[in-house]
């Protein structure tokens, strides 16, 4: 069993404030694996003031942007010997199969690092402008304190999204991780020691939810950025509110995949198969709703029928597995709970339905649904498990006004065999992310974020570090000459 008994406060390893701690249990065995302590507000106090010392009176936020991409560079060869430690922690903790994980991983805690780099470099810290009436100069500070609340369902890839632009722009970041899948965050902390980052920059401190809440409503905190429900994410958008401070809102998703006419069931089914339950179909960004020409709805059911027999539900940690189990009992029972629901309304199951013959571990079958409504709860709400509702449509503007009728606008597909018409066709879906084909999820390097219930504000790219500066502008009198060189020599 891994035991941890220490935060990451201030540059080091530290003992909590009180003696709570919390069992994480292996969904694969259903017994301890491993456990942790519990944060307390007094934790998250001297987290936050170490984060509020590091950003008032440290070097970080006053580095050159190429000071902080070197800092950040040693942290990222740090890291390259952890990955494999990272990998098994995270399966073991939350029962993601190795498959995707381990890719997941590597390029989190590697090429995420260094793509942030080459953003970071393209939003210079002052530029001149030509204003309406003379030049301007537009300014960016680091706008502070960020908390960052990380999900369970992809523990270092959720964090080191938090992370990455927060440091790059000099933002101390307080991160705190699901007490559903902690342990995999103590390699960030040792990482960040042996690349010698500065004391406060970086804070992980483990809590509930109540700590969670806590940590997002402390004076000392700047930005929040928060990965979960829809539901969680309204609590943590009015306490932003009521305090007049900038949040990221990463919400839930009922995304619609849309299989044209002219797809390539036969040679390109995969691709499908890869964008509604890789991860057992916890990702946001799945598209969970697969909307399907009335014709070629049984074709459908055949390929997936097909692909889920040849695929294997077993052991996450072997690498031929496809999926493994569930994180938990209760989450078993709810996505049970929408399999019961789907039957009851009325739609057929057409493959799946109950749970693989296994000795331990919260298991459910790959489920598909057909002949969905658009109006049925499998329909609406986000299971977060792999249940797929296939939905017939007749013309091309009937699937348009499918996708768009949900509550959700967070990430979908278009499937075709013509680029240029998936492409075009994408830009009527009312969403903040959509793949065409094998495209990458979450927005493939470009700006990621929701609209409707989905959440508010971006991550990724240009536009997700941005959010993280404060901007001023410095307006010159007409006419007036400006050196920007020689005013940055004498900064």
């Amino acid at each position: 069993m891994i035991v941890h008994d220490s935060f990451f406060i201030g540059g080091r390893w530290v003992a909590p404030e009180s003696d709570g701690s919390f069992d994480v249990i292996s969904p694969i065995t259903e017994e301890i694996y491993g456990r942790i302590p519990v944060a307390v507000p007094a934790d998250i106090d001297r987290a936050v003031a170490a984060a509020r010392h590091a950003f008032e009176e440290g070097e970080w936020p006053r580095m050159s942007i190429d000071q902080r991409c070197e800092a950040m560079t040693r942290f990222a060869k740090c890291l390259e010997p952890l990955v494999g430690e990272a990998i098994d922690l995270q399966i073991n903790e939350m029962g993601g199969v190795r498959k995707f994980i381990g890719p997941a991983t590597q390029t989190c805690l590697g090429q995420r690092i260094y793509d942030g780099i080459d953003v970071v470099r393209q939003l210079p810290l002052r530029e001149v402008r030509d204003g309406a009436f003379g030049k301007v100069i537009v300014t960016r500070d680091p706008v502070g304190v960020v908390a960052a609340i990380v999900p369970w369902n992809v523990p270092l890839s959720g964090l080191m999204l938090k992370l990455v632009p927060a440091l790059l722009t000099g933002c101390p970041i307080v991160i705190k991780p699901s007490p559903d899948s902690p342990l995999s965050s103590h390699v960030i902390g040792d990482a960040a020691i042996a690349a010698g980052l500065p004391a406060g920059v970086i804070n992980i401190v483990p809590g509930d939810r109540d700590v969670g809440q806590y940590l997002v409503a402390h004076p000392g905190v700047d930005k929040v950025s928060f990965t979960g429900s829809s539901a969680a994410g309204r609590h943590v958008g009015a306490t932003c509110g009521g305090m007049l401070r900038p949040c990221t809102l990463e919400l839930g998703g009922k995304s619609a995949g849309i299989i044209l006419d002219d797809f390539d069931l036969d040679g390109q089914f995969d691709v499908v198969m890869n964008k509604t339950m890789l991860n057992n179909g916890q990702l946001c960004v799945a598209n969970t709703r697969i909307l399907v020409p009335a014709h070629r709805e049984q074709q459908v059911i055949d390929r997936f029928a097909a692909a889920i027999a040849a695929r294997k539900i077993g052991d996450p940690r072997d690498p031929d597995t496809d999926w493994g189990p569930l994180p938990g009992e209760r989450h078993r029972d709810r996505v049970e709970g929408f399999i019961r629901s789907g039957i009851e309304e009325g739609a057929t199951l057409a493959v799946g339905g109950g749970r693989p013959v296994m000795t331990k571990g919260w298991y459910v079958n790959p489920t598909i649904f057909s002949g969905v409504t658009n109006d049925m709860r499998i329909a609406r709400e986000e299971i977060f498990g792999p249940v797929i509702s296939l939905i017939r449509y007749d013309t091309i503007e009937d699937a348009v006004r499918i996708a768009n009728d949900s509550d959700y606008g967070l990430g979908g597909g278009i499937f075709t065999s013509d680029i240029e018409r998936g492409a075009m066709l994408a830009e009527r879906i009312d969403t903040g992310s959509l793949v065409v084909n094998d495209g990458i999820f979450a927005g493939g390097g470009g700006p990621f974020g929701g609209r409707k219930q989905s959440g508010l504000g971006l991550e990724n790219g240009p536009e997700g570090m941005a959010s993280h500066y404060k901007f001023r502008s410095v307006s010159l009198a007409p006419g007036q000459a400006f050196d920007l060189a020689r005013a940055e020599a004498l900064a």
